[in-house]
């Protein structure tokens, strides 16, 4: 059954002028905002799922409950980067490029047989997935989509830099310093599955992580407050690993004791290379080594994340002003990816193509 909502008064952000949801999001009918109604619907029929589109601020076209709180598996990953640069800006992180292992000093106990490499970890490594934690290349020489390193990530920036624990996480830190400040509705949490089973997974409903969506569309503000400084909310979606990093391979390399995974359990873990299109964790429609457009019948400005090959997402169009974000869907791979975004930038009226 799909559920298209109707006209409401919109709420605009006081210092912009810059429409905003309230508790609830405000409403428009497809038409209202240039979108056509039939083609939101043969969106949602191919995608399947549940999700939700917005469009200037309002949304204004949902199938299935938009409200049901799922775990996104790696479409997570975004939030790990907004609370890194977060606690950069406040200072509690020196720099991008300081040493992890000032924060996790085990790191300079392993590999010493590879000279210790992992004492040169940096966060920027780890925010894009070139640390080489697990693999034997050296930090910064090549790329791993690596779920043991996403787990290092999350124990070292939210239990030791930020001080919580995995019972108190979502208190002291995502809903104090994000969630309840973008009035989300459905309690997003980091212990999807609870603190005994993959801590760190993000359990948000698809209305809920539109609000995330919004909060980088509109560079980091949220109504008159700047939640994340302008230039970080735009570096970390134009900022793709360069082509000449390549990918990594399969040797693996020694990890601290007792190392968990986020997800995957592959010894050593490279699941796919960044095709051009990776940056901060977030996937953007870039260019891989070949010369191929990420999503070559998508707008350029595309932006998004993605979990289980793209079951799971949340997507940002900048120059249409659309953010989607679906779950439990039958979209898997980047051909699946591009077919759903196109026709959803379909939607958009000519007239009102900007």
């Amino acid at each position: 059954m799909h559920t298209l909502r109707f006209l409401v008064l919109c709420i605009s952000g006081v210092a912009s002028g810059a429409v905003y949801p309230g508790t609830e999001w405000a409403t428009k009918a497809p038409g209202d905002v240039g979108l056509n109604a039939e083609r939101l619907r043969a969106f949602s029929e191919y995608a399947g799922g549940f999700g939700c589109v917005v469009r200037h601020g309002c949304m204004v076209y949902a199938w299935g409950d938009p409200s049901r709180r799922m775990d996104v598996a790696s479409a997570a990953k975004p939030l790990y980067t907004h609370f890194l640069l977060k606690a950069v800006a406040e200072g509690r992180i020196a720099s991008v490029d300081q040493s992890v292992s000032e924060w996790e000093p085990r790191l300079r106990e392993i590999n010493a047989d590879l000279d210790h490499k992992d004492a040169r970890i940096t966060w920027r490594h780890m925010a894009n997935q070139i640390s080489c934690y697990g693999l034997a290349e050296r930090p910064g020489t090549a790329y791993a989509y690596n779920d043991w390193q996403m787990a290092l990530l999350f124990d070292t920036l939210f239990v030791k830099v930020y001080g919580a624990a995995y019972d108190s996480v979502d208190d002291k830190v995502l809903r104090a310093h994000l969630t309840d400040r973008i009035g989300c509705q459905d309690d997003p949490s980091f212990m999807a599955f609870g603190p005994d089973d993959r801590p760190g997974r993000v359990a948000i409903s698809p209305r809920d992580f539109a609000r995330f969506g919004l909060l980088y569309l509109r560079g980091g503000r949220w109504n008159d407050e700047q939640l994340l400084p302008g230039d970080l909310a735009k570096m970390v979606v134009t900022s793709p690993v360069p082509n000449s990093i390549p990918r990594a391979g399969e040797k693996a390399a020694e990890m601290i004791p007792g190392q968990r995974s986020i997800g995957s359990r592959q010894i050593p873990d490279n699941q796919t290379d960044h095709m051009g299109s990776y940056s901060w964790l977030w996937w953007i429609n870039g260019i891989d080594r070949e010369g191929r457009r990420h999503w070559p019948d998508v707008p350029i400005d595309a932006y998004g994340c993605f979990g289980h090959g793209g079951k799971r997402a949340m997507v940002v169009l900048p120059s249409r002003d659309l953010i989607v974000s679906w779950n439990n869907t039958r979209i898997e791979g980047r051909d699946m990816e591009n077919e759903a975004l196109k026709r959803l930038a379909g939607a958009v009226m000519r007239r009102d193509s900007k």
